[in-house]
């Protein structure tokens, strides 16, 4: 019974030196925490996705709090109004950055690049990535087996079984896991861009012109023509390869209607306007009538009138003045119809001057006729001349 007693005294006195040295110690080398180092970890989502390069939400608490500035942190989950709030918790500033999303830099469906063998294995991108090109003869493209949907923790990815390829929809908070699970680096985080418009090179073939489209009817051939294309200097081309700087791009569209080869996607744009080019029809001789105001002089006429009173038995001849009839100038509006087709408007012209012409004289024999009505004593000297022969 002694026994029993002393060997719990004995490890009770054991307990509490010990836990005296622990308190000492602890007091001798604690480290001292900030505590805004829980403020920030409470404002973060707390997902750990990884997607800011830390390993954890509370790695980047502790980072923000130690570091002097914000930049170059930041969390692609919580976006611009969580940092927001970090840099209002600490008394920072912090630089606005422009929102971002995953794209799948592949456009090889089964239609576009045909299948050459079949695959039987583990469903993996990575198994399959590392044994052989694939079952097509793009040893660049997507292999279709779905790492990045697996990888990806807010259901933002899935497989497109039409197209075997994989899709991002607008969960997507570009966290980057699915682009460090894809072994062929075809997914990238670009800007999303205003009203969610940007534009990119749906390709990661490195082979030449010849061999890449041979594999893929929609391959970058490295041809150059959108680099040539773009007013920005935002496109650039390495190893048969183009690419799109999405900070210098501004979305003109320019290089996405000079690729041949459709390599190029443009992603919530407006359709473009097709215009249809119809054959111009064969012209045929037309008749255009023109109506012109054409002003025809008449020549000037004058009459010597020569009149002689003749009584009996006395012969008398008197001279009368010269009388002009018309000396006035007539002219006169004819409307004339001008037909582009005829080329005998020249002729015509001077017909119906000879036309005109030829009324004018009538009218002059039909005054000479009414004076004559009016005194008839009175005689030209043309017929003084034949009654005095």
């Amino acid at each position: 019974m002694s026994t029993i007693i002393i060997t719990i005294i004995s490890l009770c006195a054991i307990g509490v030196v010990s836990a005296v040295i622990l308190y000492f110690v602890a007091q001798k080398f604690k480290v001292e925490e900030d505590p805004r180092i829980d403020v920030v970890d409470g404002l973060l989502p707390s997902v750990n996705c990884g997607g800011c390069g830390y390993p954890g939400c509370r790695s980047l608490a502790e980072a923000a709090v130690k570091s002097d500035t914000l930049d170059g942190i930041y969390c692609p989950v919580g976006g611009a109004d969580t940092m927001n709030k970090i840099a209002e918790a600490l008394g920072r500033e912090i630089k606005v950055e422009a929102p971002k999303i995953a794209v799948v830099k592949c456009n090889g469906n089964c239609d576009n690049r045909p299948r050459t063998s079949q695959y039987d294995g583990a469903r993996s991108c990575a198994i399959q990535h590392s044994l052989y090109i694939g079952d097509t003869a793009c040893a660049y493209g997507c292999l279709g087996c779905g790492d990045c949907v697996t990888a990806c923790t807010f259901d933002a990815i899935d497989m497109d079984i039409t197209t075997g390829l994989p899709v991002v929809n607008e969960k997507c908070v570009a966290c980057g896991a699915c682009v460090k699970a894809c072994p062929r680096s075809i997914i990238e985080l670009r800007k999303k861009g205003p009203k969610d418009r940007r534009i990119f090179v749906s390709c990661v073939n490195k082979d030449k012109g010849g061999v890449a489209r041979k594999s893929c009817k929609v391959a970058c051939i490295g041809c150059g023509k959108c680099v040539k294309e773009c007013p920005f200097e935002a496109i650039t081309l390495e190893n048969n390869l183009a690419y799109i700087d999405f900070e210098k791009c501004r979305l003109c569209r320019k290089c996405v209607a000079a690729c041949p080869t459709n390599a190029i996607q443009e992603v919530n744009f407006p359709a473009r306007k097709v215009e249809v080019n119809m054959p111009k029809p064969t012209p045929t001789p037309k008749t255009v009538e023109k109506t012109t105001e054409v002003a025809i002089e008449t020549p000037k006429v004058e009459l010597d009138i020569k009149m002689t009173r003749v009584e009996e038995p006395v012969e008398v001849v008197v001279e009368t003045p010269q009388v002009s009839t018309i000396e006035e100038k007539q002219v006169e509006t004819v409307q004339v119809t001008e037909i582009e087709t005829v080329p005998s408007f020249q002729a015509e012209e001077q017909q119906a001057d000879a036309i005109k012409t030829e009324e004018i004289q009538a009218e002059l024999a039909k005054i000479t006729e009414a004076l004559r009505e009016e005194n008839p004593e009175l005689k030209t000297q043309e017929e003084v001349k034949t009654i005095n022969n």
